[in-house]
């Protein structure tokens, strides 16, 4: 949701209050892909050398990681396990801009905002639709299959992105109401994550009793709750020096952190020293150097490879091979 919000308002910018191009869509990809697949493939390069080293044997569908299909529309090997929700992302880069634009050619008497409006709740209603056929023609035992085969599954979860552009919508055609009652919806979005987490188990409503639920509803829902925070958060513009400092470092850093924290460095923290050997007191200092150890690496990778990469979009040479014209 939050990453759809940050699409969304970049997409809403140059589709919906510029003048949408081919261009534009390519500006957007080309800016997105540099963002993201250069320290994708890295880690996936990493990841590969790991398992060799530690003497397991690589995945059958290894290929399909280069393409990000490997959760497209079923469980992933356990491999690069954390690279789940990145798919969900390369596919909205992929999807949303085509079909927005596709829409805006087609509906030109409606106005743009109309369609992007339109656009969200089409693709929300279809990957809700792939839920419900989920819900109907497969069987859940428990809540491990459920996270492997449609928690974490692409075409289960592209709608939780669309929430995202949906508070864009809001913010920019209904901004006065986005501001005024902000504290309101966080508590509204707070209260249905308390009732999520802890009003659904007191009741209950586990996935045996109420597959329906949780196969259909309850992803969405939490869509919904996370969406109700976003107009505290995107109006939040101060905070004291500390806080600031440690937010605006940890997401500069947070891409890497994500790709490095688990295949890389837990894993071979596990094979080095495995934590079953531990005492309580060891598995404690073994939990702040993975802490410590995911933040350092992160920041050097991001200082060494992420940032120089990804700035890489703005070179005038790169802009032009993609047919776009430089910065001045």
């Amino acid at each position: 949701v939050l990453s759809g919000f940050l699409i969304g308002k970049i997409l809403y910018k140059s589709l919906i209050l510029e003048k949408p191009t081919i261009l534009a869509i390519k500006h957007f990809w080309l800016r997105r892909w540099f963002r993201t697949l250069p320290n994708y493939y890295l880690i996936l390069l990493i990841n590969i050398g790991i398992v060799l080293f530690i003497g397991r044997e690589l995945p059958d569908t290894l290929w399909q990681y280069f393409f990000f299909v490997q959760n497209f529309s079923g469980a992933m090997d356990i491999f690069f396990t954390e690279s789940w929700s990145l798919p969900i992302e390369e596919f909205t880069y992929l999807l949303g801009p085509v079909i927005l634009f596709v829409l805006l050619i087609l509906l030109k008497k409606v106005s743009r905002k109309k369609v992007y409006l339109l656009a969200c709740l089409f693709f929300i209603l279809a990957f809700l639709i792939t839920k419900f056929y989920y819900s109907f023609y497969k069987s859940v035992p428990d809540m491990y299959y459920w996270s492997e085969h449609l928690k974490t599954v692409t075409i289960y979860r592209l709608d939780a992105i669309f929430y995202g552009f949906l508070g864009v919508y809001a913010a920019i055609n209904y901004s006065t109401f986005w501001k005024r009652y902000a504290i309101l919806y966080a508590g509204l979005g707070a209260f249905i994550l308390l009732l999520l987490n802890f009003g659904i188990p007191y009741l209950g409503w586990f996935i045996t009793v109420k597959p329906m639920f949780w196969n259909v509803w309850y992803l969405p829902i939490n869509s919904f709750a996370i969406l109700c925070f976003l107009p505290m958060l995107s109006t939040w513009k101060t905070s004291n020096r500390l806080l600031r400092f440690g937010v605006t470092r940890i997401s500069l850093i947070s891409y890497s952190m994500y790709l490095l924290h688990y295949s890389v460095i837990l894993q071979l923290l596990r094979y080095f020293l495995p934590i079953e050997e531990l005492s309580k007191l060891d598995k404690v200092i073994y939990v702040v150097v993975y802490l410590l150890s995911t933040v350092l690496l992160s920041y050097v990778l991001y200082k060494v490879f992420e940032k120089p990469t990804t700035d890489l979009r703005d070179n005038s040479l790169i802009m032009k091979r993609f047919g776009l014209k430089p910065k001045n």
